[in-house]
């Protein structure tokens, strides 16, 4: 693509950025047929090639963003599906997040709109205060249908009927490892699921710790600062991402770690993108520092885990290489026969993982080696709708995505969901005829651990013994 910035303009390097992003687009429209708003509104502007004339007329121009760019840009999930698409390597991730940016410098949102984005802003980012105003809504989900707006009624829907008590898990603190030390990490918390599901981290910790890891949760560590990046919220989002990189390079610099482990893939792809976001900051060095050493659960597990024999697809090894752990420890203890086979798992890739972090085969390999049998829907490269707050902000369009998204998952006739994100499990439990877990969950229970509470919370799915 032709692009007439001036000399002045490519001396930010932002709008530098985005001069290359585009300057490698083609025209071509691969994007438009894996894009989930495309699918939905059928508009061409609801699709990354026409996202992007609008966001470069408006870079090119330097003009304040108008409402029709708002509205078409606002409505993109960021799911980053044309990323995998495209031929040509466009990088829509920082364009769209630049034109955000830009959006929230130049434009006036209407009042309401405001103070909802300010309010979501200062209240999810702090498990403290989610906890709090998930327990206020509550008491309005009975009123949820009498709220005017959209927006409020999902919001007051989205709340648990009962919230999970506090894992001191979650404090700072160290877990040594089983066994001899393989590996040091650091586990990031998160902050939504911190006060959504504390049994995610907990079984994190457990699998981590059994594999022979020494895991950190590091003194000073918060928000990912993805939510108000995503909002165009630069400074917010780099004050948040500041906060983590000294808490964890402060934790290298003491003993150096092998990896930070992210198990939402939502802040997992914000967090591997710091050196891109501080590049031009002093302190490039470090966040290019952490965003090496971030990996995915299943990264690091895929890692850990011993490999499947490849002529008889069975695990090549009972015990853990490397650790104390005899044979029969339970890496692979078998799965519980249900029927005339292992319990049947569908596995949903969120986007943020297998778009975001080009992330593909990993879970659904440490679930098959941990004995479950694992199928996926139809479409699986396209979003559930939850994307962060887009399932709040956009709620008539997320629950066209969730309703596709569920009907391929209950094609596949599971006994389980899995999944690696815990925005899309809330966005899928809300209508899901068996439990949502997450990925990892599986794996804990599969080599040892408890059964995951969330299998006893909905759907007739039978026990692993």
């Amino acid at each position: 693509m032709q692009t007439n910035f001036t000399e002045e303009q490519l001396a930010d390097p932002d709008t530098a950025r985005s001069n290359e992003v585009l300057r490698a687009c083609v025209h071509c429209g691969f994007c438009t047929a894996t894009c989930p708003t495309y699918h939905v509104l059928g508009d061409e502007l609801d699709s990354p090639r026409g996202r992007i004339y609008l966001i470069k007329d408006m870079l090119e121009n330097d003009r304040p963003a108008d409402e029709k760019t708002v509205k078409h840009i606002d409505r993109c999930l960021s799911c980053l599906a044309c990323m995998t698409t495209c031929p040509s390597g466009v990088h829509y991730m920082h364009l769209v997040d630049h034109a955000r940016a830009h959006i929230e410098r130049t434009y006036t949102r209407p009042r309401f709109e405001r103070v909802l984005r300010w309010t979501l802003s200062r209240i999810l980012p702090y498990p403290g205060r989610f906890r709090a105003a998930l327990t206020a809504a509550k008491l309005g989900r009975p009123f949820a249908r009498l709220m005017p707006d959209a927006r409020l009624r999902a919001m007051l829907e989205m709340a648990p009927r009962r919230l999970p008590p506090v894992s001191r898990n979650d404090d700072p603190q160290v877990f040594p490892a089983e066994g001899a030390r393989r590996k040091r990490v650091a586990l990031m918390t998160g902050c939504a699921q911190r006060a959504l599901n504390t049994d995610i981290n907990d079984a994190t910790i457990r699998l981590l710790t059994r594999l022979g890891c020494e895991v950190v949760v590091a003194e000073g560590m918060g928000c990912c600062g993805a939510l108000v990046h995503h909002m165009g919220r630069t400074s917010e989002s780099h004050a948040a991402a500041e906060q983590n990189i000294r808490a964890w390079l402060a934790e290298d610099r003491h003993d150096p770690l092998d990896a930070i482990v992210i198990n939402t893939s939502g802040c997992g792809t914000t967090v591997k993108d710091y050196g891109h976001m501080f590049r031009n900051d002093p302190l490039a060095d470090d966040a290019a520092r952490v965003s090496a050493l971030a990996q995915d659960v299943s990264e690091v597990l895929a890692d850990l885990m011993p490999g499947a024999d490849a002529a008889t697809g069975q695990p090549a090894k009972e015990g853990i290489e490397g650790t104390d752990a005899p044979a029969g420890h339970g890496v692979y203890a078998p799965v519980a026969p249900q029927g005339d086979g292992p319990m049947r798992v569908a596995y949903h890739a969120a986007c943020s993982l297998q778009h975001g972090q080009q992330i593909k085969s990993h879970p659904k390999d440490l679930l098959k080696r941990a004995g479950f049998e694992v199928v996926e829907p139809a479409d699986s490269h396209l979003c559930c709708g939850s994307a962060g707050t887009y399932n709040l902000m956009q709620p008539v369009i997320s629950a066209k995505l969730k309703d596709r998204k569920l009907k391929t998952l209950k094609a596949k006739a599971p006994d389980v969901i899995a999944a690696g994100n815990i925005g899309c499990m809330m966005q899928l439990a809300g209508g899901a005829e068996v439990p949502v877990v997450h990925t990892v969950e599986l794996i804990d229970w599969a080599t040892g651990g408890p059964r995951p509470p969330a299998m006893d919370t909905g759907g007739a799915v039978p026990h692993l013994q």
